[in-house]
Parts: structure tokens; sequence; C-alpha cells
């Protein structure tokens, strides 16, 4: 099998190999091994050994949300073999094919289409050799745990590992799209959803006993031979420029030496606690521009103060000064604070930069190809002189920071000549790791008859894409900032009224959408990009916060009331469904006159693609201190059909928490010039005493759709 084989099984079996960074299967058949761009070939997505196991080749990789294991339950169904027979490579730009890493929550619901399709081609190519074998019609036969049967003479069988030559020999097939829409078929079709006995059912996550028993190895467990152990030296504010730096005592931290490339500073050692320590006792000067930041307190009146760097998606229809003539009017202005990813663990990276140029890496980033392109970039090489390895670290929702890590480590073991392993701190990565964008909205509405009759929505953001969700270029990373290379490819994302909210049936609407310059254009801890649907949260709480007020000056119940304005039935089952499920009264509230607390009820509505979300938070203020205490979450989930209800409703358990923590307790808190948010303390996330007493979350099932993300 290939040298990358029980990648899931171990966590991460290839951390053993020592060999060339391109290792060659070692007898899984298939097509020939091909590469990765090479889709239309079988064996660039699935292989067989002839000891019956099966290899799948996934672009796609687990950042903790079950998604390799509902991979494994569709190959499984589809070749009729178990789920232990699978073992799954993905994320390895050596290996695997590019199909645009994970993002948008899209790994179900386009990353499975190839994997399925060539699953069942191989079915199809091994049915063949099986029959020209036992000289049995194909229609007769049938396969238990990848053995083919005769139905007529059950004891006439026939393993898959017997039948592998019949896949080397298997015709291209039929390759469209690329990145994330990329997708393959061949000749066969894949089974009707009712013949499947795994998808559908509640299966275990495979890799939940490896990570509960302590064996499955992270990114964190990677180790090279001669490898040293780097760390990095921030500066002490944006936009600064180093000046100079003492050069570290010698023998003070072991063999620890500085590295110091443009602004770019770090110390590698043999010994991680010397790097440590060496880091920091470096003793830098720097040169920053005086107070580039706004006071925290006034980030919304700085943002509504500086000229609009862009403005797009402007949507117009109706007439809106009609509209507004005679009717009730409500405005209303909202702000959304600078979030951070502050992940679990801070992230981890191993870099081998060699003396030919190449390089190999191993990161738990989300899109194993951008990172390819970005760090050839960095280091000026061919692609191909790259290799990135997915190893799977602290769970990551956009860009978290584990590839700025990877970059680090690059610049470090390019300059130490030897493979060198990045940890970051906690710092690292809660002050200086990429932010959400802060949003603002200005919100006018008129309501007549008791339903909307006009909206003029002006929403302001920082760029969601000023550093791109693709870590493809030198510029993109902070290091890579520090080096001295420019961001060259940003890209441009607005908050959208309809695309990252919910669209409302609303006769007269104008909805504009701005971008605010970034404050400081390059080596800042506060540039913005992707964190879990980078715009759609604060967006989502502006619109639905304004829906609210709209409603109580209509004097409707907030749920009838969104109901009145949206016309998909699926949209409206949903809400339905999240009312019925919550016990939902119109106008709830009660008082406890003796406890000082009021207790009332708050339903949300949005829209991500063709997934559709309602919830409901049932709430406890302490009307002296104004203290929220969130005692039950009902939320109703409907993204068509659903592979594992499992791992779906884990997923959304999670980020219901994750959710609550950002909207009750996460905010960036910085001065004039950097931020001062570092750890925990600084920058609170929810702890298990806020978490709610009851979470009910209710899958709405459609076995006549497709999986959305």
């Amino acid at each position: 099998m290939t040298s990358r084989a029980g990648f899931l099984a171990s966590g991460a079996a290839f951390l053993t190999v020592t060999a060339g960074p391109f290792g060659a299967s070692g007898g899984a058949i298939g097509a020939a091994a091909a590469e990765p761009s090479a889709t239309s070939n079988l064996g660039s997505w699935l292989r067989v050994g002839r000891d019956g196991v099966v290899e799948i080749y996934t672009g796609k990789v687990e950042i903790g949300m079950g998604v390799i294991t509902g991979l494994t339950q569709i190959v499984a169904d589809e070749l009729d073999v178990t789920m232990q027979q699978i073992r799954t490579i993905a994320g390895d730009t050596a290996l695997t094919p590019d199909q645009g890493g994970v993002g948008g929550s899209t790994s179900t619901e386009q990353g499975a289409f190839p994997l399925r399709n060539a699953a069942a081609e191989a079915r199809r190519l091994l049915l063949g050799a099986a029959s020209a074998q036992l000289n049995v019609p194909v229609d007769q036969l049938f396969v238990a745990d990848g053995v083919v049967h005769d139905r007529l003479n059950p004891r006439t069988a026939v393993p898959y590992g017997a039948l592998v030559d019949a896949l080397a020999a298997a015709p291209p097939l039929r390759a469209s799209g690329e990145g994330f829409r990329q997708n393959v078929e061949g000749v066969a079709k894949p089974k009707p959803r009712a013949a499947y006995r795994l998808v559908g059912r509640p299966v275990p996550r495979i890799d939940v006993a490896p990570k509960t028993y302590g064996t499955f190895r992270y990114v964190v467990d990677v180790r090279v031979p001669g490898m040293r152990h780097g760390r990095v030296v921030r500066p002490p504010s944006a936009g600064a420029r180093l000046l100079s730096v003492d050069p570290l005592p010698a023998h003070a931290f072991g063999d620890a030496q500085l590295v110091r490339i443009g602004d770019f500073l770090g110390v590698v050692a043999s010994r991680e606690w010397d790097a440590i320590r060496a880091a920091r006792a470096v003793n830098a000067r720097w040169n920053g521009p005086p107070a580039p930041f706004p006071a925290m307190a006034a980030l919304p009146e700085a943002m509504w103060a500086a000229p609009a760097a862009s403005r797009d998606k402007v949507i117009a229809n109706g007439d809106l000064a009609t509209a507004f003539a005679g009717a009730d009017v409500v405005e209303a202005q909202y702000a959304w604070p600078f979030q951070a990813h502050a992940t679990m663990g801070p992230g981890c990276a191993v870099a081998d930069v060699r003396r030919d140029g190449s390089a190999v890496v191993w990161c738990g980033g989300q899109k194993p190809f951008a990172l390819q392109e970005g760090i050839a970039d960095l280091l000026g090489v061919a692609l191909d002189k790259v290799r990135v390895t997915f190893v799977e670290d602290a769970g990551s929702y956009g860009r978290g920071g584990f590839d700025d890590t990877a970059a680090d480590a690059v610049l470090l073991s390019r300059a130490a000549g030897k493979p060198v392993r990045v940890m970051s701190t906690r710092s690292d990565a809660t002050q200086w790791g990429p932010k959400a964008p802060a949003i603002v909205g200005r919100l006018r509405g008129a309501v007549r008859d008791g339903k909307i009759a006009a909206l003029d929505a002006t929403m302001r953001a920082f760029n969601g894409g000023e550093i791109s969700s693709h870590p493809d270029s030198a510029g993109n990373f902070i290091g890579g900032q520090l080096a001295g290379h420019a961001n060259t490819k940003p890209r441009t994302e607005y908050t959208v009224y309809g695309a990252n909210s919910a669209a409302y049936a609303i006769p007269a609407l104008h909805a504009v959408a701005e971008l605010v310059a970034p404050l400081v254009p390059n080596r800042s801890p506060l540039r913005t990009t992707h964190m879990r649907d980078p715009e759609g949260p604060g967006t989502t709480f502006i619109i639905e916060s304004f829906i609210d007020e709209l409603a109580f000056k209509a004097g409707a119940d907030p749920l009838a009331f969104r109901i009145a304005h949206l016309d998909d039935p699926r949209h409206v089952n949903v809400l339905r469904k999240a009312g019925a499920a919550a016990g939902w009264e119109p106008r709830a509230q009660r008082r406890d006159k003796a406890a000082g607390i009021a207790h009332g009820r708050g339903i949300a509505f949005a829209t991500r693609g063709k997934t559709v979300v309602a919830t409901v938070a049932e709430a406890a203020v302490d009307t002296a201190t104004g203290k929220v205490r969130v005692t039950r979450l009902t939320c109703v989930h409907d993204c068509g059909f659903i592979v594992n209800p499992r791992s779906l409703r884990g997923t959304i358990e999670a980020n219901l928490m994750q959710s609550m923590s950002r909207a009750l307790f996460e905010e960036v808190r910085f001065d004039a010039s950097t931020v001062l948010s570092r750890d925990w303390a600084s920058y609170p996330v929810l702890r298990t005493p806020d978490l709610p007493d009851r979470v009910d979350v209710v899958l709405v099932e459609h076995a006549d759709l497709p999986s959305y993300g």
C-alpha cells in the first residue's frame, strides 16, 4: 500500500516515514500513479490493495466536523465494504487531488461527488472482473464486505483483492470543474440512496476513539530527523519596523541562534525550552507609526467617518420615498466588533527546507494546495518543489493562523538549513492571529399595516478578504509581510443583505455594502480574513435585530412577523418547527421581582447557500447588573440530505456554543498601536458555567434533496 496508508487509523502514520518527500505508491492498484492534477485517473481518487483494503484520496481534510467519516460512509456504501476496510489519505499535495481544501462547509455538499462516482466506477470494474472469473452474469452477483458472491451459489465468491488488476486498466473518468467544484464521472451511476446502509445513519466518528484514548497523532507530534525548534518575535505595534537587534549571548540559551529577515525576527534552537527562553530575551528596537488605531470605544464612529474604500452589492427595488411616506419609521445603528479565532490550540507546523530548494511542510491549515502555492512564492521556487501534508491541528474555521505558523517555520528552516518545528504561543495566536472583520450598520425601515413597507440599509465592514482565505501568496502570511513581501492577492468580501443574512420579501428595498480600508495596510494584528462565515454572524446580528425592531413597531410577534415576510416553503417550515420545538408563546416574558431577574426569548433566522437555520434563545437577565445567562437554545437545521446525523448534530451543538460565545463574550481589545487581547483573560470566551441548561437540535431531513453546506 501507499506509504501514507493508515493516515486516519493512526492519526498520522506517515510521520515516521523518512524517505524522499515525494514517495510513490507501494502496492495499491488503480490507474498508474498520477499527478494530483490528473483527476481523470481513477487511481487519483481510489485504489484497492491485494489485501482488500481501499484507499481513498481526497483534497478535503478533517478540521473537527466529521467530514472524513461522512466521506468514508459514502465510499463504503458504494463499494459494499466496511468502514474499517477503508484508509483515507487527505490533503497531501503529492498524493491527493486538489479540491480547494475546506471552506464554506462544502466538503460534503461538493467534495463527496468525485469520491462517490469513483467508487461506483471501481465497483463496476471489479464486478465485471468477478463476472469473468466466476463465469456468472453481473446481475447475479452481490457484494458483502468486499467479497463478491454468486446469488444462486453464495459459496462461489471472490474477494476484491483478487480482482484489482481490473482497476489498472480503468478507462479515463470524465473530469469537470476545478477546486471546490471539481468532479469526475465514470460509466457507472452511483447507487440510489435507498440502497445505502451506512449513509444517513448516525455512525460514530472514526477519529473520536483515538482522540479520546490519546493515541491520535496531531501536527504537534510530527518529528523529523535533525529537527530544531523555532519561536517568532512579533513587533510591539502595528506597522512597526525593526531598527536593530542585539546578538544573543553566546551559549546562554544552548545553541540558540537569531534569525532576522527584514522585519521578521525569530530564534532557532535544538531544545524547545532554549528557543522559548531565547525569544523572551531578544532585545530589539522597533520604530512604529504613531497611534495607527482609533480609540477602541470610538471604532464604530471611525468606521463611519472614514471614506468608503469601495462600494458594491447595491440592491434596489421599489420606490423608497413613496413607501416611507406616512408609514411608521424605525431607525437604528448597530456595531459588531473585531473577533479573534483564538483556536483552542495556538497552532503548530514543521518545515524542512532543503539545500536543493525543495521544501516539505506539515501543517493543519485547511487549504493545503493553496498553502503549497504560498510557500513556493515565499521561497521563490517552482510549485513542484514544495510538498504540503495536512496533519490535524486544533480545529480551524477559516484562516485561524495555522498557515502563518507554517510560513514562520519555512522562513526559520531556510535560515537554519535544518527542519524547524514552530509551536505558536497563545499570544501569537490571539494577539497576532488574523481577525474576523468589524461591521457597522445603519438601518431605516417603514412599517405599514403590520408589515415591512421599506428597508434602507447601509452596511460597512473591514474586508473579510483583506487576507485571502486562500494562503496562496507570500504577502498573505504575517511572516511574509514582515520579511518584506507585499499583500498582492487580497479578495473583496462585503456584508451583503440577503447573502450574509436572510432575504425577506420587502416591497421597497435599498441595501448598500461598503468596505472600510484597513487601519494599517501591512504587518497589522488587526488584519481581517475568514472566520466561520466571516461577515455572516455580524450581518445576521444587525439585520435580525432590526427585524425585531420592526416587529415591535408593528405590534407583531417576532416569529409570526418573520414568517409573514418569507415565501420559500423550507424557510417557513424551519421557523414554524423552531417555534413548536421551543414552545414559543407570543411575547412570552416574565419578571422575577424578588430576584431581580427578567426572562425572555429571542429568535433569529439565517440562510447560508441553500441551508436554512432558525434558533430560539431563552435568556435570563439580571436587571441590576445587565448580566445575561442563556438558559436554553433550540435550533432547527435544514441542510438537505443528511449523511451522518450524529456528526451534524455535534457540529451544530458546537457551533451554537461558539456563536453564543461570540455574541456574549468575544471582542478583540486594542489600544492606539496594538492588540491587547493576548490570552483567555484578555480575550474571554464561553466557559463551562456559562453553558445553557438545555440545548435542543432538530434536524429536518430531505431524502429528495442534495446535501447542502
